[in-house]
């Protein structure tokens, strides 16, 4: 019997030494620290606190002593009235053909706030489906956003009346589009085109994007309805998204060559420049989607191989222009391209290019012959190997002359050189090779030249000018945003292209007609000073004139007679174009 009574007693004990519940765990806790007399830590080892935890549940304690440790639970109604009532409400919303985010801006009017995520659960718990897509004239009524009429040639108003907009310094472009047959242009180009939107105002739409660098083309959508936005191609309104990419889908490839040779001729009518000497490049428009008919190239933004689109740029290194491009190239068709574009420099101006400047493995070494029996100077560098960098280091230190570099803003303007004539396969003949260390980079720079007898750091001092070259090509393809991945007016490349060689052209007649350090300024530069520029069009019965606000560079378009000039624009009902500035 004792041993019974025993084991109860110690049963019972455990109950309050080994609590259950967390309420009474603290209460055991803190009776043993405040009435036992354990000490902070003996009572937290007992019961299972940390002696940082426990001290906070003593402080807590102590500000609030006469709470209750035991409160017998009230048992709460099965359901709750309100939310009953509110799942009622949005399912007679949703039978009056509402959505989610409609009866959700009903129900914050009514009082009740909820998300439109929340009544989605409250609906698909009651079994409804998602609603399908309503008509405007279904849906209730609301702000919504101003829809702009159809692009139609045929309805473009000139009554006169005075047209604000933000692309005012687009106009500065058209003195040149009107002084060349740019309909004819296209038309002759064979680019489709409709009687709503003919083939010239399609184009004028395309390029009034590119010029306009600073927004990329992808925010067309924002400024459909600037009516002088479609004033500059001659429509009502500027084309939708929608229209832009389905047009530049609808060129045929054949098209390309024939627009890029009609525009040259026409750039050269307009008095733009043609240098001597050309940077050549390729340029990888990277493609993030799955065609398995696009080929890797190396993206040097990325500094890795992806599967893109290989382009070809020839850019003008006296005139700072594109002159050439093409993007239907292949793996196995690009070492061929110099020698294409040397084919269309000498049909487009009756004479070959006098020096050709690019990068190792953008041809082979027969064609460097090919270019070394037409007479073309040639500057390229050469890939470097192992068993090449070995030998180098094995070259005696009297044999290695030092030259001073000219005209070069660069750190290391004093390198030292090898001069070399060398056999290469496939190269008929000697080529000469300087072999550059101490140019700023660990290993030396190995140079491949047809000229012979040029002064090494004048060919050193050339490329080194390619660097720079470089920079402005890089700043080109991104001004023009040839690479607007995020574009939403998905472009086809080779029309992308080709609209670029047009901007660019139109950009250098603009700087060169400027003057004062414009003409060999990058794009951006002439953008940002000129071409970003409020104005006001004021149409009238026979001019259009657009007045610019008073800026700091207007007198440098003074002083080039852009307040003289008055050009007639053939789409725009040959009414004469005039600017007025201040």
């Amino acid at each position: 019997m004792c041993n019974s009574k025993a084991k109860h007693v110690t049963a019972v004990a455990t109950y309050f030494l080994q609590p259950a519940s967390p309420a009474h765990r603290r209460y055991e806790a803190l009776r043993a620290f405040f009435v036992e007399g354990l000490t902070s830590a003996q009572a937290a080892r007992r019961f299972g606190y940390s002696p940082g935890s426990f001290r906070v549940l003593c402080h807590h304690f102590r500000k609030h002593p006469h709470r209750q440790f035991f409160r017998t639970p009230t048992k709460g109604p099965a359901t709750r009235p309100g939310k009953s009532k509110l799942r009622q409400r949005i399912i007679d919303l949703r039978k009056k053909n509402l959505s989610i985010y409609d009866i959700a801006k009903v129900l914050a009017a009514d009082g009740p706030s909820i998300s439109p995520a929340m009544v989605g659960i409250h609906l698909r718990q009651e079994g409804f489906a998602r609603l399908p897509r309503r008509r405007d004239e279904e849906r209730p009524p609301g702000v919504r956003p101003d829809t702009a009429a159809v692009a139609d040639a045929r309805q473009l108003d000139l009554t006169p009346r005075t047209v604000r907009t933000q692309f005012g310094g687009l106009f500065l472009f058209l003195p040149y589009l009107a002084q060349v047959p740019f309909d004819t242009i296209v038309h002759q180009a064979g680019l489709p085109g409709t009687a709503m939107i003919p083939a010239g105002h399609a184009m004028r739409s395309l390029l009034a994007l590119k010029l306009f660098g600073n927004p990329r083309h992808s925010h067309v959508m924002s400024y459909v309805l600037d009516e002088a936005l479609g004033l500059f191609a001659g429509l009502n309104i500027i084309p939708k998204r929608s229209f832009l990419t389905e047009y530049s889908c609808r060129i045929d490839p054949a098209c390309y060559p024939k627009l890029m040779r009609l525009w040259f001729d026409a750039a050269n009518g307009l008095g733009l420049g043609r240098g001597l000497s050309f940077d050549l490049d390729f340029h990888t428009i990277p493609s993030h989607g799955e065609d398995a008919l696009l080929e890797k190239h190396y993206v040097s933004k990325r500094s890795r191989r992806q599967k893109g689109i290989l382009a070809f740029l020839a850019h003008d290194a006296g005139q700072r222009v594109f002159c050439y491009a093409n993007a239907n190239l292949r793996k196995a068709d690009q070492g061929d391209e110099v020698l294409r574009f040397v084919e269309f420099w000498e049909a487009r101006t009756g004479r070959l290019p006098e020096e050709l400047v690019f990068d190792s493995r953008l041809t082979t070494y027969k064609n460097l012959s090919r270019l070394n029996e037409l007479g073309i100077r040639f500057l390229t560098l050469r890939r470097r190997s192992r068993a090449m960098l070995r030998q180098i280091d094995l070259v005696a230190a009297s044999r290695w002359r030092r030259i001073e570099l000219d005209n070069v803003a660069r750190t290391y303007r004093t390198p030292r050189i090898l001069d070399d004539q060398i056999r290469l396969s496939g190269y008929e003949g000697l080529i000469r090779q300087l072999t550059i260390a101490d140019l700023g980079h660990e290993e030396p720079t190995l140079l491949l030249t047809n000229a012979m007898r040029t002064a090494p750091a004048k060919l050193v001092g050339r490329y080194a000018q390619r660097m720079i070259v470089e920079n402005s090509i890089a700043d080109g393809i991104d001004f023009f945003h040839v690479d607007a991945l995020s574009s939403t007016v998905a472009m086809k490349v080779t029309c992308d292209l080709q609209l670029t060689l047009m901007a660019s052209s139109l950009y250098r007649l603009l700087g060169g007609r400027v003057g004062n350090g414009y003409a060999t300024a990058r794009s951006r530069h002439i953008f940002r000073d000129f071409v970003d520029a409020s104005a006001a069009v004021e149409i009238g019965d026979t001019t259009i004139s657009v007045r610019f606000q008073k800026r700091a560079r207007d007198s440098l378009l003074i002083a080039a007679g852009y307040d003289k000039m008055e050009v007639p624009v053939p789409w725009l009902g040959g009414r004469r174009l005039r600017f007025v500035f201040g």
